[in-house]
């Protein structure tokens, strides 16, 4: 029986993961820089940052970060970070996740992003901002919100020559 991952380790492998994601993003945001030049010329681009809060742009960035994940959840029930600290992803029954139980996992473990929108409304630093985001993605965690709405868990994988 393969037993649930408790929060510290559910925490490295998502620093893990973010280190990755953050390369991903880079390579993807200098694809659509290098877009923009090809279209608008480099000098338009330099002069006025046609990707400074647009939409399509950040939507498309959100995309990428959903196809990282769910692609990795879809076809093997891990994430490398997830594989480097021994975490899966299955359905209750054992089995394998669809793309609908990742979109949903997605959705709400990106809950702890909504301080970093909502801080301009309110008023608050970025500081507040990034200490309240903390604060709900622990209590995500904490409370397995992910897994209870995608119906979903996150398990141990035993080590190596280990029986289960």
């Amino acid at each position: 029986m393969l037993t649930p991952a408790k929060l510290p380790r559910r925490l490295a492998a998502i620093v893990y993961d973010g280190l990755l994601l953050a390369g991903v993003l880079i390579f993807a945001s200098a694809l659509a820089w290098g877009l923009m030049a090809l279209l608008l010329g480099s000098a338009a681009v330099t002069i006025d940052n046609p990707l400074s809060s647009n939409p399509f742009f950040q939507t498309y960035l959100l995309l990428v970060c959903f196809f990282f994940y769910g692609g990795f959840w879809v076809r093997g029930g891990q994430t490398l970070g997830m594989r480097a600290w021994r975490l899966r992803i299955t359905r209750h029954d054992g089995r394998g996740i669809g793309w609908s139980q990742a979109l949903l996992r997605f959705l709400t473990a990106s809950l702890w992003l909504t301080p970093f929108y909502l801080h301009p409304l309110f008023q608050v630093s970025v500081a507040t901002s990034v200490w309240i985001g903390l604060a709900v993605l622990l209590f995500l965690l904490a409370l397995r919100v992910p897994d209870q709405v995608s119906e979903t868990k996150l398990v141990v994988l035993p080590r190596p020559g280990q029986v289960a």
